[in-house]
C-alpha cells in the first residue's frame, strides 16, 4: 500500500521506499552496452503469467531478478543479447499480448560521465523501474525530446540534483508515446534519502518538474491524477 508520495526529477510521484522493489545488477563497464528492456503488455483485465516468462528467462539465460511486473504489464530488463529475437520469441510466446521493445534510451544520465566527482560506480547497482505516456500532441512531444537533448547544456541543475543524490545511472527509454524510465543506484541504499538531495539546495530542478509535467500522462490502467507507476520485481 503506498503511504507516501513524494517527487523525483521529471516529475515523478514516488511511493515510499517500502513499497519499491529493486533488483540488483552488476553495472555496465566504462563505455560498454546499455541494457535494454522488453515489455509484455496483456489485456487491462488479464495478469501476467510470471510463471511462464520465467521459465522463457531460465531456458535463455536471463536472471530471474529482471523481471518486474505492474498489473497488465511485464518487463525484462538487463543487457540482453539478441534482444530482438527475445522480442519475437516473446511474442511467438504470447500471442494475444503485445511485446514492446525499448532498446536505445533517448536520455542517459552515468555519475561517471556527468559529474565532476569522478568517484568509481558502485559494484553492484539496484534498479528501480518506472512508466508513464507522453501526451498525444505532437508538438509537445518534439518539446519533451528536445528539452532532454539541450538538458545538460540548458538547466545542469537537473543532472546535478542526479550528481547530488549519488544515482549511478538514469536510462529514459521511448517507444511510440510509452516512457520507460530506469533509474540506477548503489545496491542497498536509501532510495528516498537519495532522492531527496535532487532538490536541496537546488530549486530550479522544481522549475524542471514543473515544466515536464504538462508533458507527462498516465499509462492505461493507472488512476485519475496518476502518471509515473512502479514495476516491482516479480515474485
Amino acid at each position: 500500500m503506498i503511504t507516501t508520495l513524494y517527487k523525483v526529477t521529471f516529475c515523478i510521484l514516488l511511493s515510499a521506499l517500502s513499497c519499491i522493489t529493486q533488483a540488483t545488477v552488476i553495472p555496465p563497464a566504462p563505455g560498454g552496452d546499455r541494457p535494454q528492456a522488453i515489455e509484455i503488455v496483456y489485456a487491462a483485465t488479464a495478469h501476467p503469467d510470471i510463471k511462464k516468462i520465467k521459465d522463457f528467462c531460465r531456458s535463455h539465460g536471463i536472471p530471474l531478478s529482471w523481471v518486474y511486473q505492474w498489473q497488465n504489464r511485464a518487463v525484462i530488463f538487463g543487457h540482453m543479447s539478441n534482444v530482438r529475437d527475445n522480442q519475437q520469441r516473446l511474442q511467438q510466446l504470447f500471442p494475444k499480448a503485445t511485446v514492446k521493445l525499448y532498446e536505445n534510451p533517448f536520455y542517459i544520465f552515468s555519475k561517471q560521465d556527468n559529474c565532476h566527482d569522478k568517484i568509481t560506480p558502485a559494484k553492484e547497482w539496484d534498479h528501480i523501474i518506472l512508466t508513464a505516456n507522453l501526451v498525444s500532441d505532437t508538438t509537445k512531444q518534439r518539446e519533451y525530446l528536445q528539452y532532454h537533448a539541450t538538458q545538460f547544456k540548458q538547466w545542469p541543475e537537473v543532472s546535478k540534483g542526479f550528481c547530488n543524490a549519488g544515482f549511478e545511472q538514469l536510462l529514459i527509454f521511448k517507444n511510440g508515446r510509452q516512457l520507460m524510465l530506469v533509474i540506477s543506484i548503489p545496491q542497498g541504499a536509501d532510495f528516498q534519502k537519495m532522492n531527496s538531495k535532487t532538490t536541496e539546495n537546488n530549486p530550479r530542478v522544481n522549475d524542471w518538474n514543473k515544466m515536464m509535467a504538462q508533458y507527462q500522462e498516465g499509462v492505461s490502467g493507472t488512476r485519475p491524477g496518476e502518471t509515473w507507476v512502479f514495476f516491482e520485481q516479480a515474485k
